[in-house]
């Protein structure tokens, strides 16, 4: 199983709005950096277009990460295809892979978060044909280096190259699905590895819908071991589980109060916080050895998974304290991880 790392570049508390965005940009990459050191499999950058967030241009950082970086795989966490042009898309990730020597990668969504549809001119009444629309011009250009293709929010290709082209053929395109059936069934047909974002709830929760992937994919024709999972979810690793709760809750506090107001939902209270703590919740955060064992338990609970990447920094925890988890990450719970599932 393969252990990494999210980040959103996000400041929600008022010491993490002090730093500079300049700073902020600079020790992410180091966070990178200090993943790839320590032995992480990979690092993804979400994109947001907003405010409290520096991540509206994933590549870019992920590319000034590659450059400082040796063996790290490179991805996006996700890329919110429904607002953006796959020929543009394609040719980002496949120049990364070239800075990097093979380690691009990315995960493509339509998006939890609809700014990106106002101000790139989209209508978010189209929000699932966009999105249908644009997967399938994208894994055409991955598939032909001449397209020829057509649809109805972009103008049509007729046999042009669309390069560079990679140096993975084919480039890895993940699906990043929530909890919509539509959307494993349509990873399992295409056969692309799926990646799901477990923010809340109970992660066997999920297993019916990861089942439904699974069994699409089988009746497309693709083999099991095409169909891989993994998931995405918020995590932290302390020295202990108690240090690990205490500096992780005020900025999750912040940072789902943010969301709540503009989506209609109730805040987190320090004891619902603490409820998804436990093993049955979808939160990893806790010392090495609790953190290890909730992997263990999502890996039980949706038959098998193949990456789980935690998001720390929605807290907008200090860089210190960030090195610190994902030294512990790498060299504490990944290789028990690695020993687990072999």
């Amino acid at each position: 199983m393969q252990v990494g790392i999210d980040s959103f570049a996000a400041a929600y508390l008022e010491a993490s709005r002090a730093v500079s965005p300049s700073d902020r940009v600079r020790e992410l990459v180091e966070e990178i950096e200090q993943a790839d050191q320590v032995g992480l499999d990979v690092f993804g950058i979400g994109e947001h277009h907003r405010k409290d967030y520096l991540d509206s241009a994933p590549p870019l950082i992920l590319a000034a990460a590659a450059a400082r970086t040796r063996r790290i795989r490179l991805t996006s966490a996700v890329t919110v295809l429904s607002a953006a042009d796959p020929v543009r898309v394609f040719q980002q990730f496949a120049t990364l892979d070239l800075l990097s020597q093979g380690r691009a990668e990315m995960v493509v969504g339509r998006g939890s978060s609809i700014e990106a549809f106002p101000l790139f001119g989209y209508r978010l009444e189209d929000y699932d044909a966009l999105f249908a629309e644009k997967l399938d011009l994208l894994l055409e250009i991955r598939e032909h280096e001449h397209v020829h293709w057509a649809g109805k929010f972009r103008p049509a290709l007729t046999g042009q190259g669309v390069y560079p082209r990679p140096v993975q053929n084919p480039l890895p395109i993940w699906l990043g699905v929530g909890g919509t059936p539509q959307s494993f069934a349509r990873a399992g047909t295409l056969g692309l590895p799926l990646m799901v974002a477990i923010i809340g709830g109970e992660p066997r929760r999920f297993r019916p819908l990861v089942d439904l992937y699974r069994e699409a994919g089988r009746q497309a024709g693709h083999a099991p071991e095409q169909l891989t999972v993994g998931v995405h979810a918020l995590g932290y690793v302390a020295e202990t589980t108690e240090q690990a709760a205490d500096e992780f809750f005020p900025g999750y506090a912040a940072a789902i109060a943010s969301v709540a107001k503009e989506r209609g939902w109730s805040g987190v209270t320090r004891a619902g916080f603490d409820a998804q703590r436990g093993l049955e919740g979808a939160l990893l955060i806790g010392d090495s050895d609790f953190v290890l064992e909730k992997i263990a338990h999502y890996n039980e609970a949706l038959g098998g998974i193949s990456r789980i990447t935690l998001q720390m920094n929605v807290t907008s925890l200090p860089h210190a304290k960030l090195m610190r988890a994902i030294e512990l990450l790498g060299t504490r719970v990944a290789p028990e991880i690695r020993k687990l599932a072999a």
